[in-house]
């Protein structure tokens, strides 16, 4: 890239596209196994083919940028390894759609062959649309190395892991409970099911005692899953219910009977406790009726319609059935009562069908032995969550781990590699089709699921880099450094990734798990299509550029608590480049040279100069620090107070006469101050606002290359100002201070004003600083006395630690313009107070007015007599003057 001048204006959309490709064309992404560098890698949570970048992608993503451009200034072989998933059920459901919409017909009149075929074609069309979106964000991944999670690679590491965990026993296939979406025909992982805040009923039945006048009374929110009751429940130690233990009930409708058994699942404390248990459509239900050995009654279809299980309600719809069998209920005379209730539904992420729990035949991992490792290395340490709070989250998670099921009834995915022999029904798990099965038929047949996502998904951190051949990248790059998500998927893609990296491959996949929270909207809710309140962040990059967007997404930010989005903030984002482009283009008009000689520039520091220099070498340790800790809200939040304020607001302020002036050993110490610190702060910053900060970068003076591999700035001892840090703190105070006394007597800027401070600890930081008084006190002169002598008896005043200020008011007032204006405030007054008090003493207004109103008028009452009264004080002071 040429060096060129920094445009008049900022404009984001100008040069951000270009730097990017800049970036791209000299590889400044690129990784490689380097044994003189200390690797530091990050693997990206794949996203969907089938996605769009949201702003939840936007938060990831610029905390990942974020961490692997500090480390990759800081010295490493930092890689960040991209990729995308090839979302199972959304891809599907896109290309069905797709079908159905041009040419009429279902998958299956399409054929598994034609239809992978065109799923692929559709993945090269639109799944490439993601990746373009992140590198709008600025995303600095090694895109050389990008992956697919069905490229050939992953499939044969998935295969691999299949036939391992298999063999070992913890694969298996069996009759189970699963979450199951009616809609979309296919079991759904536990992440792939959202909760919804739905309304709801408790319904309370009567069930009948066998050859008794007694019933037992249970809450229902599923009324058409009694059809497939096989027992009800009690509390071992409900006392009200121990005589009913080991007898007999008659299920209304059915008419048949179940047993009363007891069981810890029942809390005696809650509800009427009682509990019907239906092992087949309830995954608590289910474990109970394995303890007590009960029968699995499925009553429903793979569509949620009543089945011939269901009796006179065969052929209904799940929702229609439950109308019918309350309305029978309440006919019987067992219904008791319908209490409204609210609760959280399962419903399937991609079409929003409430999720039917159903007992199926699928492939599952036995989980309860590869959780305990899982556990125990980050007991041990040996991956740590930030905030580490969230090792609860994950402890409870594993602890209470059911088997995972792992089989897709879909086409777009990892095919299960098993064969079922058509003669003896033997399964035959292998990496490619057998030539025959034990019994000598020739006749296999491929299962025809697919493979959940998430074991794909699980295999990333090492799958991705070459697994299971043993490639260098995977040598050197593994385990990962760092995995950034949202709390929300801990359970479901950590877990995985936890277990199967140290089943595979012996070690952790990364040392730290770096959880975030949501990006809520400016109200605290949670973005949605139904709410319509989501954020396009492309959008926000098309107006604001990415710097202003990764900017609002990383101030206020704290690791694992959720942050609400502002388009203020975005604003102010952008006034805050805006002011780092002016104040370098400042930089630049003044700068007349590119070198300076050192040892001339070090002799001829002021105190301004030594205190930016100490603040800066101070900012540069915390801003590290921070970043090591992964507070990057924090750390943002310190690099933008020091530029924004102390380099701009005061240093740049501080050395204007020194630039314009003909001293030039000053100018030249008060230049290289200026660029020293600038090109600290773009090193500081870039990690933040990479876009602004390379396009400064590249018309500095003396810089080479990109602020990408520049080195990252360390605290240094020859920076460090201590005393001059505390003066200049000393003179920003009483400068502060002579500001807020000249605005309360509102007081021009252009009008100057001596300044006599009386100083006994501070005298030496204010004779020094007599200078800055000059040009941002507006002072006319600056008097510095070590005890109080000679103070006009009407200065004004202002104490600050270790000195007392005063301004003389005939200095900052024109008492004769101060009387005129007086004067017509307090014409304005007189006039308020005739209005208000007629008010008040009209009785017909009193009388008849709101009381509010009336209130108002006299508190309208209260405030102008108070104004009026400070009006004529400060008349009757300055008319004394003038006598």
């Amino acid at each position: 890239m040429e060096r060129k001048n920094l445009e008049k204006t900022y404009s984001p959309q100008d040069f951000e596209q270009r730097i990017y490709d800049f970036w791209m064309e000299n590889d400044y992404f690129k990784a490689e196994a380097n044994d003189e560098k200390e690797p530091f890698t990050i693997v990206l949570p794949p996203p969907n083919i089938t996605g769009q970048l949201h702003m939840g992608h936007a938060l990831d993503h610029t905390l990942q940028d974020i961490l692997i451009r500090f480390k990759r200034m800081q010295g490493f072989e930092a890689l960040w390894l991209p990729g995308t998933d090839h979302a199972s059920i959304a891809t599907e459901v896109k290309v069905v759609e797709k079908v159905l919409k041009e040419e009429g017909k279902t998958k299956e009149e399409l054929g598994r062959d034609e239809f992978l075929r065109r799923a692929w074609d559709w993945k090269e069309e639109f799944g490439t649309r993601i990746v373009k979106q992140m590198k709008k964000l600025g995303n600095s991944c090694d895109w050389s190395k990008e992956r697919f999670t069905m490229d050939e690679g992953c499939n044969k590491a998935v295969t691999e892991v299949f036939i391992k965990l298999y063999e070992e026993g913890y694969i298996y296939r069996g009759n189970r409970l699963i979450n199951w979406c009616p809609d979309c025909k296919t079991s759904l992982s536990d992440a792939e099911v959202e909760h919804e805040e739905k309304a709801g009923s408790f319904w309370h039945i009567k069930y009948p005692v066998k050859d008794s006048d007694e019933f037992v009374e249970i809450a229902t929110t599923r009324p058409e899953t009694m059809l497939g009751d096989t027992a009800v429940a009690v509390d071992p130690e409900d006392e009200r219910y121990a005589h009913l233990v080991g007898k007999t009930l008659i299920l209304p409708i059915v008419n048949r009977e179940i047993p009363v058994i007891a069981d810890d699942y029942v809390d005696k404390d809650f509800g009427t406790g009682c509990v019907k248990i239906t092992p087949a459509h309830d995954p608590n239900d289910f474990e109970v009726g394995l303890r007590h050995n009960l029968e699995q009654i499925t009553v429903m279809t793979d569509e949620a319609k009543m089945n011939e299980k269901a009796g006179k309600y065969e052929g209904m719809d799940r929702y229609e059935c439950r109308r019918e069998i309350i309305k029978d209920l309440d006919e019987m005379g067992l219904l008791v009562k319908i209490k409204e209730h609210d609760h959280n539904v399962g419903v399937c992420y991609r079409c929003s069908t409430v999720v039917e729990p159903r007992l199926s035949d699928q492939w599952f991992v036995k989980m309860e032995e590869l959780a305990k490792p899982a556990i125990e290395a980050v007991k041990k340490g040996d991956t740590e969550f930030v905030p580490e709070r969230f090792d609860k989250t994950y402890y409870h998670w594993l602890e209470n781990i059911r088997d995972w099921c792992i089989s897709r009834q879909l086409w777009w995915g990892h095919r299960i590699p098993a064969y079922y022999c058509a003669d003896c029904n033997e399964v035959v798990v292998s990496k490619e089709k057998p030539e025959a099965c034990k019994c000598g038929c020739n006749d296999l047949k491929q299962d025809e699921d697919v493979l959940d996502t998430w074991f794909s998904s699980a295999l990333w951190p090492f799958s991705t880099l070459g697994w299971p051949e043993n490639t260098k990248e995977l040598e050197y790059f593994y385990p990962t450094n760092v995995l950034v998500t949202g709390y929300d998927i801990i359970f479901f893609w950590v877990v995985r990734m936890m277990f199967s990296g140290l089943k595979q491959m012996g070690d952790v996949p990364f040392k730290h798990v770096f959880v975030h929270g949501l990006v809520r909207d400016s109200q605290g809710r949670k973005m949605s299509k139904s709410l319509g309140n989501g954020i396009d962040p492309l959008e926000i990059i098309e107006q604001y550029g990415a710097d202003a967007l990764r900017m609002t997404l990383t101030t206020g930010n704290s690791p694992g608590n959720d942050m609400r989005f502002y388009m203020e903030r975005v604003e102010a984002n952008r006034n805050f480049a805006n002011k780092l482009w002016n104040a370098t283009r400042f930089v630049l008009m003044n700068l007349d040279k590119d070198e300076f000689n050192k040892e001339e520039v070090k002799e001829n520091l002021n105190l301004a100069d030594k205190w930016i220099l100490s603040r800066m070498n101070t900012v540069v340790k915390e801003v590290t620090d921070n970043l090591e800790k992964f507070e990057l809200g924090m750390a943002v939040q310190k690099v933008y107070d020091f530029i924004w304020s102390e380099y701009c607001d005061w240093y740049i302020e501080l050395v204007k006469p020194r630039l314009y002036g003909e001293d030039r050993p000053s100018k030249d110490a008060a230049l290289c101050t200026l660029v020293t610190v600038l090109k600290n702060i773009l090193k500081l910053l870039h990690p933040f606002m990479p876009f602004i900060t390379e396009e400064i970068w590249q018309v500095m003076p003396a810089t080479t290359g990109s602020v990408i591999v520049a080195e990252w700035p360390t605290y240094e001892e020859g920076y460090e100002f201590t005393e001059e840090e505390k003066m200049m703190d000393t003179v920003m105070n009483a400068i502060r201070s002579i500001r807020n006394v000249r605005a309360e007597m509102n007081v021009v800027p252009s009008r100057k004003a001596r300044v006599i401070v009386v100083a006994d600890k501070a005298y030496d930081a204010i004779d020094a600083g007599r200078e800055y008084f000059m040009t941002l006190a507006s002072a006319s002169d600056v008097v510095v006395l070590k005890e109080k002598k000679d103070i006009p008896e009407d200065a004004m005043s202002a104490v600050i630690e270790g000195a007392e200020i005063f301004l003389p008011l005939a200095d900052l007032v024109d008492f004769e313009k101060e009387i005129e204006r007086l004067e017509s405030e307090k014409k304005k007054l007189e006039g308020e107070l005739k209005r208000v008090n007629g008010k008040l003493s009209n009785e017909k207004f009193v009388g008849k007015a709101p009381a509010h109103v009336v209130e108002e008028e006299k508190a309208k009452k209260e405030k102008y007599e108070s104004m009026m009264e400070k009006v004529l004080d400060r008349l009757e002071s300055m008319k004394k003057k003038i006598k």
